[in-house]
């Protein structure tokens, strides 16, 4: 098979596992490959045919055998900040290097760059110099921001009925399933780009006000959106219990937003799955109905 395997990393995760889902529609598999910290979370990949193994960015030595005959590698980014989620990826760039691979695809966000307000963008902006830099041709997946993320902002909303949150901007929220099928087409090499792809996101960027609105409209309750200063929002966080980095974190999806990081429509996204994305509209009611 020389190096025709496609190997993706985190294949359990929320991204991971749909995009194997999306790419074993396409391929067959055995070029399938998944490198997981936990294989029999992925127990279920492997009665299918696709090579499961053992992988950990921490653990260099793993790496070389999870990659081992890649023709692709994807390596779908770490929930981790700063540092750590640098060093991490550096490590997988290095192992799908000495594995010998001839594309390296990463999992990096719309608004990747140096000066952005939002530290994960400026983490996917050190990666991608790291992939510019190690010699083998690399796509980078500029996904657009994760539909789920602003679930996350959304909270408790539905059933008190204020969505509390300091002022924004309008964000292209994007589904996961959407951005897991483009991966998979671009794995599958139905297209090709070198470097950054351009922002894969939905049709639509909006606030937050329209995110109270298509609430309403969704769950027939009054959503009174409240604007709040970025600081009593940080303390409302804490008051969940929520630990701090990741409050600042948040405070900084707000602060990115207003400064129009993320307002970005592309239609890459859309030619790439053949289909229009779907609706921030649908993302919400799915997720109001789940919980």
């Amino acid at each position: 098979m020389g190096n025709s395997m496609i190997i993706v990393t985190g294949a359990t995760g929320q991204l991971g596992s749909r995009i194997v889902e999306s790419l074993l529609t396409r391929v067959p598999a055995n070029r399938v490959g998944v490198s997981v910290r936990d294989p029999r979370k992925a127990q279920g990949l492997a009665e299918r045919g696709v090579r499961v193994r053992q992988g950990s960015f921490t653990d260099q030595d793993s790496l070389s055998h999870a990659f081992e005959g890649a023709g692709q590698v994807l390596i779908v980014s770490v929930d981790k900040l700063g540092t750590e989620a640098i060093r991490q990826h550096r490590a997988a760039i290095e192992g799908a290097v000495a594995a010998g691979t001839r594309r390296i695809l990463y999992t990096s966000h719309m608004g990747a760059g140096p000066t952005s307000q939002f530290e994960p963008c400026r983490d996917h902006a050190a990666d991608e110099e790291a992939l510019r830099a190690c010699g083998v041709p690399f796509t980078s997946l500029r996904n657009g921001f994760y539909a789920a993320s602003a679930m996350r902002l959304f909270g408790q909303a539905a059933e008190t009925g204020r969505l509390v949150v300091p002022t924004d901007g309008a964000v292209s929220w994007t589904a996961h399933a959407d951005l897991a099928d483009a991966t998979a087409a671009i794995l599958a090499e139905e297209a090709r780009f070198d470097g950054p792809t351009p922002p894969l996101t939905a049709a639509q960027a909006i606030d937050f006000d329209e995110v109270a609105a298509l609430a309403a409209k969704a769950t027939g309750r009054t959503i009174k959106r409240v604007t709040v200063s970025d600081e009593e929002f940080r303390q409302q966080m804490a008051g969940y219990g929520i630990p701090a980095a990741q409050a600042d974190m948040m405070v900084d999806i707000f602060a990115a937003s207003r400064a129009g990081e993320f307002a970005t429509v592309d239609p890459t996204l859309a030619k790439l799955i053949g289909r229009e994305p779907i609706g921030f509209d649908t993302v919400l009611r799915e997720a109001l109905s789940a919980s």
